[in-house]
């Protein structure tokens, strides 16, 4: 059924944002904006713990009930430890509940193991600012011995691999232990593909610019999950490796906590729970005609979200970004720069940026990630000066401007989308939390369609995704309940 708007995601004050008081009007507050649950459209998705009655207590409880079933013996009261964390974790409802884990995680090995020297490493990718905002907002610095924010251009650290010498950052491996956080929100699906989903950071966060960068130009989507795969092996890695604590994910909210001295095992949950909780929402938006993209979160432009998806995943949402049998998806690094250079033998094997998409209104997204590539293939509209000159400013984005259009103001900008368009369908990427808002003609498409959306993720896609992974579908039988299998 069609509700009221469900309240949109609240400004931070950063350097990558404008001041949360130039944002006169949230896409949420727009005549005709209605919102749509996610267990309305499919009443299968899994019971929360966050939001939920106990509050952030439940992600406290849940992680202390999880880290008891890991072995800690490794860790003796002299030792020191590094938590390792990702700073997208940080951007999921509001970031508290990714803090709180990792809070939990420091009390409970320092009580289980008599360790004092517990420290936290915030990994980052291009904002190298972003992971102290992080440490500060959530006064992390005054819970760990030591914090520290590490980016791709901080000292590095050759990790001798089967396939090679490759680099993690010096900081993220300064300590006799590490123990590794990550959360299984979907998000980039169109590099990982759910391969090797779990490992990804050991490539990407904790990994020196030339090491990660093999992931994003170099290799490509698919072929650079080995590079992760082969860091974490490494005798180097594995004589520091203890455990990995997930926060589980899914459109609807936090579903569970997930801890297991074994990152494989946990990979395969990661993999069937992103696959499952997200296959129906990522084929329903994929089932849009036309519609207009309205971006109003606190996140770099691709990381803006609408029903736990990013806008970057929308790009190719007409591809089955699921599908390994598939081609590339319309949009990763990788493929950007086959765009606009002529080259047809590089480009006719490349999805086009998803046609359903006609338009962008930008009334609030932040700065610090290469952006010009979405203004360049989707007509922008910019909301205020303000906006426009901060992304002129970004020397990631400089081009971004010359491929967009300011309006006054929010009202302005969509009446002028819709207009050029020729559509009133308006699908907003603000965090709404449990669903997502739009305008009503296009719930009113999500609404016909979502039955046979859940029949055929359910019946035909779910069970090829599985198998094209090595797996057997019928480990879906432990899923088939509204609770992650572990949460019982």
């Amino acid at each position: 059924m069609k509700r009221e708007p469900i309240p949109p995601r609240e400004p931070r004050v950063s350097a990558y944002g404008i001041d949360p008081a130039l944002i006169a009007k949230r896409g949420a507050e727009l005549p005709g904006i209605c919102s749509l649950r996610v267990t309305d459209l499919f009443p299968d998705q899994p019971e929360t713990i966050y939001p939920g009655e106990k509050g952030m207590l439940a992600i406290r409880e849940e992680t202390q009930r999880m880290m008891a079933r890991v072995d800690l013996s490794k860790i003796k009261a002299r030792d020191s430890v590094n938590v390792l964390c990702s700073h997208h974790g940080f951007t999921l409802l509001g970031g508290e509940p990714y803090a709180e884990m990792l809070r939990t995680i420091r009390d409970v090995v320092a009580e289980r193991t008599g360790c004092s020297r517990i420290s936290l490493r915030v990994g980052q990718g291009l904002r190298y600012r972003e992971g102290e905002e992080y440490i500060r907002r959530f006064k992390l610095d005054s819970h760990f011995t030591n914090t520290a924010a590490i980016a791709p251009i901080d000292m590095g650290i050759p990790i001798e691999t089967e396939i090679g010498t490759l680099y993690g950052i010096k900081k993220a491996y300064d300590a006799d232990w590490i123990i590794h956080t990550h959360n299984s929100d979907v998000r980039e699906i169109h590099f990982h593909r759910m391969v090797d989903r779990a490992v990804k950071p050991f490539g990407m966060s904790y990994a020196r610019l030339e090491t990660r960068s093999g992931y994003h130009q170099n290799l490509g989507p698919r072929a650079a999950n080995f590079m992760a795969r082969a860091i974490f092996d490494s005798d180097f890695v594995q004589r520091k490796y203890v455990c990995t604590a997930f926060l589980m994910v899914a459109p609807t909210g936090i579903v569970a906590v997930d801890c297991d001295n074994d990152l494989y095992a946990l990979n395969d949950r990661v993999v069937i729970a992103g696959m499952k909780y997200y296959g129906k929402i990522v084929t329903l938006l994929g089932s849009i005609d036309a519609c207009i993209a309205v971006l109003d979160f606190p996140a770099p432009v691709p990381y803006v979200f609408s029903a736990g998806l990013i806008y970057g995943n929308f790009l190719g949402a007409r591809h089955d970004l699921f599908d390994l049998e598939k081609p590339l998806p319309a949009y990763t690094f990788y493929t950007e720069a086959y765009y606009g250079h002529g080259d047809r033998h590089l480009t006719e094997h490349v999805p086009g940026i998803n046609p359903a998409l006609k338009m962008t209104v930008h009334n609030y997204a932040m700065i610090g990630y290469p952006s010009e590539f979405f203004a360049a293939k989707v007509p922008t509209v910019v909301v205020g000066r303000e906006q426009a000159d901060l992304f002129r400013r970004d020397p990631q984005s400089t081009g971004y401007m010359n491929h967009a259009v300011i309006a006054d103001d929010l009202d302005a900008a969509v009446a002028f989308a819709r207009r050029v368009s020729g559509t009133d369908r308006l699908l907003i990427f603000d965090g709404a939390v449990g669903g997502v808002n739009m305008s009503e003609p296009l719930a009113d498409h999500c609404l016909k369609v979502a039955p046979e959306v859940s029949r055929q993720v359910d019946q035909e896609l779910l069970p090829r995704w599985l198998r094209q992974r090595g797996m057997d579908p019928a480990v879906l039988a432990a899923w088939r309940t509204r609770r992650y299998p572990l949460a019982a």
